[in-house]
């Protein structure tokens, strides 16, 4: 009896050491790395009159929109930047500049000496002149013709300096205001005889409309340099080097792409004029 169970014993243990090992269940794969998020665009803040169509102004539900607008948002499209509008008082533009309230204005500022002196400015994004407007019943034949009569214009606008060196000295009464659709109240009150604005501006904010049916151009376009500048550029403030010269590349990139004359012709096709001017 002993001996078989020594035997059993025997077989137990060669049947062990016989057997083959398991190989170990394989290590699931690791989860891939979550890969980083994108970096959010830097902000250009850029400022606005929105007073001031079809350049800049509001949608029914207070949205910034115009011609300026678009502009703005083509050019932060190709330097890689997300354009905030800050909306801003014509005349106290250039200070808020200076003060670093935002990065540029893109609001139809023409470069002209006077400006050039406070601030920098890109190369022109377009270049329209002014004119005089005036009610139908008011003869015009020069700047003396009109003696008497009351002009608005923009404070701090290159039609205001126009006014107050043409029209002011023959006895023109030129009355400045905060903004242009001020302007357009006054004359539709008939506490004014007409305005001083830039073509496009007057003819798609003012003369289109119903409350300008009894208004009409007059004189020759307003383009002098010492008055009206070179066209209207992106003014920054100076030093501002890098960003200008990004700026001037993104206009020439838009102008070459077709998305410029898309723009221009959302707004002013009807007035065949090619806004870019000479």
């Amino acid at each position: 009896m002993k001996k078989l169970l020594l035997t059993l014993a025997a077989v137990s243990l060669l049947a062990a050491c016989g057997k083959k090992e398991e190989p170990a269940p394989a290590a699931a794969p690791a989860a891939p790395a979550a890969s980083a998020p994108a970096p959010e665009a830097a902000v250009l803040k850029v400022a606005i009159d929105p007073t001031y169509e079809p350049f800049t102004f509001k949608t029914a539900d207070g949205k910034p929109t115009g011609f300026d607008v678009d502009i703005a948002t083509a050019l932060c499209e190709q330097i890689k930047r997300k354009c905030e509008f800050v909306e801003q008082v014509w005349d106290s533009m250039i200070p808020g500049l200076n003060a670093k309230k935002y990065d540029v204005i893109i609001s139809s500022m023409s470069i002209t000496d006077d400006r050039l002196k406070e601030v920098d400015f890109t190369d022109k994004y377009y270049n329209t002149p002014s004119r005089i407007v005036l009610k139908k019943s008011v003869k015009f034949t020069d700047v003396a013709s009109i003696k008497g009569k009351k002009i608005g214009v923009l404070k701090g606008s290159t039609q205001e300096k126009y006014a107050m060196g043409d029209l002011k000295p023959a006895g023109v009464v030129v009355n400045s205001y905060e903004a242009q659709d001020q302007v357009y109240l006054d004359i539709k009150s008939g506490r004014l005889d007409g305005t001083v604005a830039d073509f496009m501006e007057v003819t798609g904010g003012f003369l289109s409309k119903p409350e300008g049916a009894n208004y009409t151009l007059v004189g020759p376009d307003l383009k002098e340099p010492k008055y009206f500048g070179y066209g209207a550029g992106i003014a920054l403030r100076k030093g501002e080097d890098k960003l200008k010269g990004e700026l001037n590349e993104a206009i020439k990139a838009i102008r070459a792409n077709g998305s410029y004359k898309t723009m221009a012709d959302k707004y002013f096709a009807k007035y065949n004029i090619d806004v870019y001017g000479e």
